[in-house]
């Protein structure tokens, strides 16, 4: 478990499968993650989530994130590791909605980047998010990531955000 100011990231256990199923099945949230609604049914989603807890793969890392209130709350994620360039990407979703716009999610990135630049050798993180997401995209610039570009993939538009290790430190000094 890593500690957060309001949050814990932990690992995700097969209990975790009924709301990331709910969350996957949100057409809200699954715009919001530019990603595909889920339509399998939920206990062939189980099996594959049980497969892929068991069979993790070593270029990601997959978190659950816990309220002090012991209640799952969201997701969050790094992964696309390449250890030559020493980078990752990274990734959040908060899918209560009940925990949107109260600092659960600056408080998730910022941890995960802690516990990145803290327990790895990588020194670049980055991130995709949608060019509407002003949410999102103040909870990012928050934590520290830049805007450096933006792409068009599967029809959607997206900014571009990163942070360096360096700047990490950097803003870790002043506190």
């Amino acid at each position: 478990m890593i500690n957060g100011s309001k949050v814990i990231l932990r690992n995700k256990t097969l209990a975790d499968a009924q709301n990331d199923y709910a969350w996957q099945t949100d057409t809200e949230l699954a715009w919001l993650d530019a990603a595909p609604v889920v339509t399998l049914p939920f206990e062939e989603y189980l099996s594959a989530y049980a497969s892929e807890l068991h069979y993790s793969a070593p270029i990601r890392c997959s978190f659950a994130l816990e309220a002090p209130d012991g209640k799952h709350i969201g997701n969050c994620v790094y992964y696309n590791v390449n250890e030559i360039k020493g980078e990752a990407e990274i990734g959040i979703m908060i899918g209560n909605r009940d925990y949107w716009d109260k600092g659960y999610g600056t408080d998730a990135v910022t941890t995960l980047i802690n516990y990145i630049f803290g327990n790895t050798s990588l020194n670049r993180l980055y991130l995709k998010t949608l060019v509407s997401n002003a949410r999102a995209q103040k909870c990012f610039q928050k934590c520290g990531l830049t805007p450096y570009g933006s792409t068009t993939r599967g029809g959607f538009d997206f900014m571009l955000m990163e942070i360096h290790r360096r700047r990490w430190e950097e803003q870790r000094a002043t506190i």
